[in-house]
């Protein structure tokens, strides 16, 4: 009886839709609602005039600097430092690793919600690192502590170097660098078909799903990069080509004997366990036949983005005269959407391609365009280059309408020259820049209430 009076109360007649609306957090009572109101609350005290966004802390380096979720990376990820708190401070500092055990590239990991995982460490925030020897590491996010380790090289691959997520916190990509064959081996005629080799792992907990090879003879000649992202394989080639392939499917269909981590396997009749040295991984994925096509495009420099809803996809005309202009078209029937039309006076319809943008760098001009989903803004930086000198600025739009809220002056020279990263988390801006000879530095900006004795926020 208690059960039917809360349904009614709650004009909810069926328990099957009051289930599914209590995961979708409408109800007072449940975190998602108080969540939600705190990031409204947080939206409107960021965008209010009094408040400013204040230069709180500055370094420099001769490494790269990483940002990952309110961590700062420096010194090849041996040293740590929280950007939460008012003022950043250290978390753990590593003493230096020697060159073989530099770290090529990382991705944070996260505890997924509502799962049974097999260690207590699973639960706490993680780094995977991918290092110059091929080993792939599960680091402690507070303390740096080696948790897991997999060796990835074994007698088919030597050079892996990035990772990447096919599905974020859940299904990771490790690619090795494009496979090339030694100056004298190509003179001496020998012929290298492999280009990449892919691994494909399953995250917390950490297991095996398969290695494959990107061939030439399967994918052709001109093929000169890959990537995996939403169940997506996407092959890119030399004349600007962009192929997709139903990744999934790959891996169902080539599949040739499944293995995990831990488990023994026999390379050409040597038995070793997979994941451990000196053998590594097994590339039990043999792609035997072109697979199916699901769509590809022509576009300058490989330039490619998917999304949206219904489906669209942005390229560049291949060919160099266009390079700046962007093309919105429908994956449905390739149709571009940003055509105007105009019907004059006499009833004479006239169509026009494209919108032509003034990208006068003495004027106003868009370097970075981000969006931050808890907050549900925009977030663009506009910079202005008069002479040497250039001056940025962070402005946050309202993701619904393009509505101005905010705009944030950065203290620092912009010069567009240069490689700059600019992170907009929360109450936080963060803005890594890398200058000429491998300089970088780090400008990190928090949320402060204006006062009168903060002259300078």
């Amino acid at each position: 009886a208690g059960t039917t009076t809360a349904l009614r109360a709650c004009g909810v007649h069926n328990v099957c839709r009051l289930l599914t609306r209590r995961t979708h957090g409408f109800y007072a009572r449940d975190a998602g609602v108080a969540h939600r109101k705190n990031l409204g609350l947080l939206r409107k005290i960021m965008c209010q005039e009094s408040t400013k966004f204040k230069n709180v802390w500055t370094t420099h380096s001769a490494s790269p600097i990483a940002y990952e979720r309110g961590r700062i990376y420096m010194d090849n990820y041996q040293c740590c430092i929280t950007s939460i708190a008012q003022q950043p401070r250290l978390i753990y500092q590593k003493s230096k690793c020697a060159k073989s055990e530099k770290i090529e590239d990382a991705l944070l990991l996260e505890c997924p919600l509502g799962e049974m995982l097999p260690s207590p460490s699973d639960y706490k925030a993680s780094l995977i690192v991918l290092t110059v020897q091929n080993w792939l590491l599960r680091l402690s996010a507070d303390s740096g502590e080696v948790l897991e380790k997999v060796y990835l090289a074994g007698s088919c691959c030597k050079f892996f170097r990035y990772l990447s997520w096919d599905t974020p916190q859940e299904v990771m990509i490790v690619k090795s660098a494009q496979n090339k064959l030694p100056a004298a081996a190509r003179q001496a005629g020998i012929q290298q078909t492999v280009l990449f080799y892919l691994a494909v792992f399953q995250v917390l907990p950490l297991s095996f799903i398969g290695m494959l090879e990107i061939n030439k003879k399967i994918f052709g000649n001109s093929v000169t990069d890959v990537a995996v992202s939403n169940g997506i394989l996407i092959v890119m080639y030399s004349m600007g080509l962009v192929r997709l392939y139903n990744f999934k499917a790959i891996l169902e269909q080539f599949m040739e004997q499944p293995v995990d981590l831990g488990q023994e396997f026999n390379w050409n009749g040597q038995v070793g366990v997979v994941g451990q040295f000196p053998y590594g991984l097994p590339c039990n994925i043999k792609i035997t036949d072109t697979p199916p096509l699901l769509f590809e495009a022509s576009s300058l420099e490989n330039a490619f983005q998917i999304g949206g809803y219904p489906w669209h996809y942005i390229i560049t005309p291949n060919k160099k005269k266009h390079k700046g202009v962007f093309h919105i078209c429908s994956l449905k029937d390739n149709a571009l959407v940003n055509n105007s039309v105009t019907v004059t006076a006499s009833g004479r319809v006239v169509k026009k391609r494209f919108t032509l943008l003034d990208d006068d760098p003495e004027q106003e001009t868009f370097k970075i365009v981000d969006y931050e989903d808890e907050l549900d803004l925009l977030s663009t930086v506009a910079v202005t280059q008069i002479g040497a000198d250039g001056r940025a600025h962070l402005d946050f739009h309202c993701n619904e309408h393009g509505i101005l809220l905010k705009s944030i002056p950065l203290k620092e020279s912009w010069d567009v020259t240069y490689s700059h990263e600019v992170y907009f988390d929360k109450d936080l801006v963060l803005h890594i820049e890398q200058k000429p000879n491998r300089r970088f530095s780090c400008y990190v900006y928090q949320m402060v209430c204006d006062t009168a004795k903060d002259d300078d926020s």
